[in-house]
Parts: structure tokens; C-alpha cells; sequence
């Protein structure tokens, strides 16, 4: 069965509001880099060592004009202008239930990618459950955004016994999205630590820092449900370019 999706004002309207916040950004491709090899036995003609990144910002796109923007954006859709950035960012984009949060948001990376060149971009869930959701999401829309962008986005779910795909997800040079439940990276089990561990099966290297090489747009899925203390200075580890945070409810700003 194959379903069809409209193309809702509202929901153009929340990716718009997203893109513009970084007006002022030209569209750069990718950079490229030299991935981690780590402890390379054999033909290292096997392995591709050139990684792709998300562009920093331009030094001329200040925090002043990004607040600037911001401010613009609010006042537009009558929202109280904000005082001060907070952080290097952490944006809030707040949707009614069942109005397509995580429609907008794979919109938005696509959106991102046509006008700045953005590429690596890692969904934050708070449980597999959602995760599971999340992914199924990226399925059936795959074909829609094809037809509007002309791309596909490349998308998987992490998986601390397959780190392969970490290497594809780095080595691509098309869109890329890694979807992670929280308890991945942030609980007390082995499973969770093997994230932040030498692992002989990853050419002794640590998963997050080959994912932090990227410089990754974080995006997080109910935030309120995620982001506890100690997961929010786990997140930092992800070395993002900026944070989107999609919910409807928050319990404090950042």
C-alpha cells in the first residue's frame, strides 16, 4: 500500500522558520577529512579513510545576526522576541500533538541540506519504542521527499555490535542520519559504555569520537523525555553543530 502525503502551510512553515534562523549561511558542500584509522592489519586499500562533514558557520554569520534572525522569525509568528542566544544553539521548535513533528523534521534536514549543504544529522528518541517509530517514519516518507528534493536520505539505527555503519555514516557524502535512543549512550550498562570504549571490533577506536568528527546537527525528539542532567553534558560528547529540540511541551528553556 502506498501512502500519500500533503503538503501542509504549517508544516513549511515550521521548517522555514528553522532554515531562516541561519540566514546569512551560504550553501558550502561538505568538508572533506581524514577519518580515525585506528590500527589498520592488512591491505588498507580496503578501508575509505575520507570523511565528510557538516560546514562550521561562516565567522561573518555572528551571534547578533543569528539572534537577530531568531527575533524575526519570533515576532512573525507571535512568539516573545528572546533576550539572548542559548548556547551555540539550542533551538526549541514546538508543535501541537499530532500535527507531524517528526514529518517536519526530516523536511527540515532536507531542507537544511538544499540550502546550506548540511549533511550529518543524528535523531536523539527517548526509547526504543519511539525509535522504532522514528524509523518507520524515514520508510514511508522516503518516497515523498524524494519526489520534492531529488535525494534519498540515508538513514540507520545505532547499534553498538554493528559500528560498521558508523564508518559508512562518516564516509558518505550524501545525507545521513543515525537514529540513537538515549539509554545508547547514557546508561550504566556495557552496552551503553561500549559507545565511549577502545573497541578491538572498531579498529580500537571510540565510536563517539568517529561520530563526533562529523560535527553532527543534533535533533531531539521529546526533549522534556531525554534531556536529564546527565544527559545533556552526554550529549556534548556528539561535538553538534547546533540542536534542534521538536516537543510540545519543554520544562524549562536552555
Amino acid at each position: 500500500m502506498k501512502l500519500k502525503f500533503k503538503h501542509q502551510k504549517f508544516q513549511a512553515e515550521a521548517t522555514q522558520a528553522v532554515c531562516d534562523v541561519f540566514l546569512g549561511q551560504p550553501f558550502l558542500s561538505e568538508t572533506n577529512y581524514l577519518i580515525d584509522q585506528g590500527n589498520v592489519k592488512g591491505q588498507t586499500e580496503l578501508y575509505n579513510f575520507t570523511g565528510f562533514k557538516n560546514h562550521k558557520l561562516v565567522p561573518e554569520l555572528t551571534d547578533k545576526i543569528i539572534l537577530d534572525n531568531i527575533r524575526k522569525i519570533q515576532r512573525s509568528h507571535q512568539i516573545a522576541p528572546s533576550d539572548k542566544l542559548e548556547g551555540k544553539y539550542n533551538l526549541t521548535v514546538e508543535m501541537e500533538t499530532g500535527t507531524g513533528k517528526t514529518y517536519v523534521y526530516i523536511k527540515t534536514m532536507l531542507e537544511l541540506n538544499k540550502r546550506y549543504g548540511w549533511s550529518k544529522f543524528i535523531v536523539v528518541v527517548p526509547s526504543i519504542a519511539i525509535r522504532e517509530g522514528v524509523y518507520k517514519s524515514f520508510q514511508i516518507t522516503q518516497e515523498h521527499f524524494t519526489e520534492d528534493y531529488g535525494k534519498k536520505i540515508n538513514f540507520f539505527i545505532y547499534n553498538s555490535a554493528q559500528l560498521t555503519e558508523i564508518d559508512r555514516f562518516a564516509s558518505d557524502s550524501n545525507i545521513n542520519v543515525m537514529i540513537i535512543n538515549s539509554q545508547a549512550f547514557n546508561a550504566r550498562g556495557k552496552d551503553a559504555r561500549r559507545i565511549y570504549m577502545k573497541l578491538d571490533s572498531f579498529r580500537s577506536r571510540r565510536p563517539i569520537d568517529v561520530i563526533a568528527q562529523t560535527n553532527p546537527i543534533l535533533i531531539i525528539d521529546e526533549p522534556q523525555s531525554v534531556e536529564g542532567k546527565q544527559t545533556v553534558e552526554n550529549l556534548k560528547n556528539f561535538n553538534p553543530l547546533f540542536t534542534l529540540r521538536y516537543s510540545a511541551t519543554h520544562k524549562k528553556d536552555r
